[in-house]
């Protein structure tokens, strides 16, 4: 791969076989990090995963006894 110029960044173009490997699409991320020296690893960041594990920190407990009665969540 060819390291370019990208305004005020580097950027690499992903080879075709790596892109269907991560099955990346326009706007995931990647994580890159030095596997040793002179060697990087590449890998994709599950936006989901990430997301709950976000999301799970905002978890509150429910009252002892609660019970969720759908037909009363749904009246009008």
């Amino acid at each position: 791969m060819l390291v370019s110029k990208w305004g005020n960044s580097l950027a690499v173009r992903l080879p075709k076989a790596l892109v269907e490997a991560l099955n990346l699409s326009p706007g995931d991320e990647l994580n890159v990090v030095e596997a040793s020296k002179g060697r990087l690893a590449v890998e994709k960041i599950d936006k989901r995963a990430e997301f709950l594990r976000q999301v799970e920190q905002f978890q509150f407990p429910l009252p002892e006894g609660y019970k969720f009665d759908r037909d009363e969540a749904n009246e009008r």
